[in-house]
């Protein structure tokens, strides 16, 4: 609400006066403002003005009010216009992997969220796979999960398909073979968008398909030429669901998942929720199961790491104790903000940036990995267009870790520690 109030009475030659003196700024301010937006932000280095699809009326753009994008957005890409400039920027020689992943070692990766766009060429994509590749290789990182959306049209509907923000499987498999031969293992994981659900209320994890049949019918044509790109590319995995909690246990899941195996000769991963995990069986038949792990701690924002710790063996132990050497973190991460232990998994709330908070939770959940002897975590998450080494916008994502310097303290730390994997002792 406004705090100003409307004047009740005016004085009729006061009023006059004030329209003609008033005339020649009103000629003026035009010109003024529009000096202003379009040249300042040249000056600055940050031009506010953004064009609508569809439209030839330019938007002023605030940072301080454009809304958080959520979870599947994990931080605004570049402008376009940046972005076409910098594909005839050679990367030169990107770094390899020390050691590259081998079976019984541990997985230690990030998650590449990927919103692509159609008209992208394929020299941009080359690059960019060329810059997030030379960073994960900094971070000591021997893996990588390529996230990306597929679309539907609402929680009840039968109809899966590819949408703006899906990379075709061309695209997907120059991103896989840039990764590949930087010696990162590789994941491939598409993802239900959950823009048409309606969030929070809705979401990927309680959608409702009047038909289900149709729906694995239409998710399996969806999924056939992405297998097959990670098939030509070697990938390690494929995540064939996440967090499709209202499916699982559906019978549908067997013959898509015979499909699959049919075409893609790495493992079939289904990513459960959380709260699913702890909560009762994941009902998928699959050789890989994933967690998207966000268990919220209720501590203060300057716990130690060891109460984090006890926290996430209490979720923990409420599915099994001891080690879970079948266990991998398909997802860990946590706002850089106050209050965030509480509720880790919250995309859409933004409180004031407390850097410290991240960067303990990661030393934190790096703790818990190796001494329950999981198979390895993916940090949640890097934006596939973002430039990883620049600070993060006020506007982003506060998920976010790149470009925060004690949060990539604790990853390089975590990735470059003594411990041997999984496979280093056998399952009791």
């Amino acid at each position: 609400m406004s705090d100003r109030e409307p004047r009740v009475e005016n004085d009729e030659k006061n009023e006059k006066q004030a329209v003609r003196s008033r005339v020649p700024l009103l000629a003026i301010l035009p010109v003024t403002v529009i000096s202003l937006v379009i040249g300042l932000p040249f000056v600055v280095g940050d031009h506010p003005l953004r064009w609508r699809p569809g439209s030839v009326k330019p938007v002023l753009v605030l940072h301080d009010t454009a809304p958080d994008k959520g979870r599947d957005a994990p931080a605004a890409p570049a402008d376009k216009g940046a972005d076409a400039a910098e594909e005839v920027r050679p990367v030169g020689p990107v770094p390899t992997v020390d050691k590259p992943w081998k079976p019984g070692m541990p997985e230690w990766g990030v998650q590449i969220f990927w919103d692509d766009e159609k008209d992208r060429s394929d020299a941009y994509v080359e690059r960019q796979a060329q810059v997030q590749a030379a960073y994960l290789v900094g971070l000591k990182a021997n893996a990588v999960s390529v996230s990306f959306p597929f679309y539907t049209e609402g929680r009840t509907s039968t109809k899966l398909a590819a949408g703006k923000g899906t990379p075709t499987p061309e695209h997907l498999e120059k991103v896989l073979r840039v990764f590949r031969e930087a010696g990162l293992r590789t994941t491939v994981r598409p993802t239900l968008d959950e823009v048409a659900l309606v969030p929070p209320e809705g979401w990927r994890g309680n959608i409702k398909p009047v038909d289900k049949g149709a729906w694995f019918a239409s998710y399996e044509a969806l999924l056939g030429p992405y297998l097959d790109a990670a098939q030509r590319q070697r990938a390690a995995t494929f995540v064939i669901g996440t967090e499709l909690n209202s499916m699982e246990g559906n019978p549908g899941w067997k013959a898509l998942i015979a499909a699959a195996e049919k075409r893609f000769k790495g493992e079939v991963s289904y990513d459960a929720n959380w709260d699913n995990y702890v909560g009762g069986h994941i009902d998928v038949p699959v050789s890989r199961l994933g967690v998207d792990a966000y268990f919220p701690v209720k501590v203060d924002d300057d716990a130690p790491v060891e109460q984090l710790v006890d926290g996430w063996n209490t979720w923990l132990d409420k599915k099994a104790k001891g080690p879970l050497p079948r266990i991998v973190l398909a997802e860990a991460g946590i706002s850089a903000m106050d209050g965030a232990f509480h509720a880790p998994g919250d995309f859409y709330t933004k409180r004031k940036l407390n850097p410290a908070v991240q960067a303990t939770w990661y030393k934190a959940v790096c703790q818990v990995v190796r001494e329950r002897k999981m198979v390895g975590v993916y940090w949640w998450s890097v934006s596939f267009g973002s430039d990883p080494k620049a600070a993060p916008k006020e506007g982003e994502s506060r998920l976010n870790f790149a470009g925060r310097p004690d949060t990539e303290r604790e990853i390089r730390s975590c990735f470059g520690s003594d411990y041997a994997g999984p496979g280093a002792d056998p399952a009791p």
